[in-house]
């Protein structure tokens, strides 16, 4: 995503468009983008990580995704932090279209995101891991551990997240034989960059 994007591609879940377009000049980017011909489907949000940062509203604020709590992560300076997948969206709503779920889409943009910090000189990739059962990584807009291990990811930590094991029970968004606790399960991936 370029500044050339603001405006033509959703950006609300991104942050105001002086926040986004100020990601874009400090590193290059704030997303990796999908297109279905000119429609846009889908991105991968990512920004610069910064050690101890602090959701300041839980799982409802973008900086969850860069939130690991106490957790002491020995992470090179140049460094990106793996935000929120955007699977099926068309527009600046909450709103997804199912016919890009589970095509792959979120995969490939995660590909495509390694292969951009890559070559724009990036050490390392962190990211936080959602737990796998579909209705949870369709809610969340992330993707489960496995998915980062078969792209060279390393599990750093593993926590039971309470405010989503709340939700995960309230919102009944797993069957009964699966328990809150695997359920609301997360985990610190890294990834480092040759």
């Amino acid at each position: 995503m370029a500044a050339a994007d603001i405006g033509r591609v959703p950006t609300g879940h991104q942050g105001e468009p002086q926040e986004v377009r100020q990601r874009i000049r400090d590193i290059g980017s704030s997303a990796i983008l999908a297109f279905d011909g000119p429609q846009h489907v889908g991105q991968l949000q990512f920004r610069r990580y910064v050690p101890g940062t602090r959701s300041p509203q839980g799982l409802w604020h973008p900086l969850y995704w860069a939130d690991f709590g106490d957790r002491d992560l020995d992470l090179p300076a140049q460094t990106l932090a793996v935000f929120c997948y955007h699977v099926g969206q068309l527009d600046d709503t909450d709103d997804r279209d199912p016919r890009y779920q589970g095509r792959g889409i979120g995969l490939r943009l995660l590909d495509g995101l390694l292969d951009w910090a890559t070559q724009a000189g990036f050490a390392a990739l962190v990211a936080k891991a959602v737990p796998a059962p579909r209705p949870i990584m369709a809610f969340m807009g992330g993707q489960a551990a496995k998915a980062y291990q078969e792209r060279g990811f390393q599990q750093a930590d593993s926590w039971v997240d309470a405010e989503l094991k709340t939700l995960v029970v309230e919102k009944r968004l797993v069957p009964s034989d699966i328990s809150p606790d695997e359920a609301a399960r997360v985990s610190c991936m890294v990834r480092r960059l040759s």
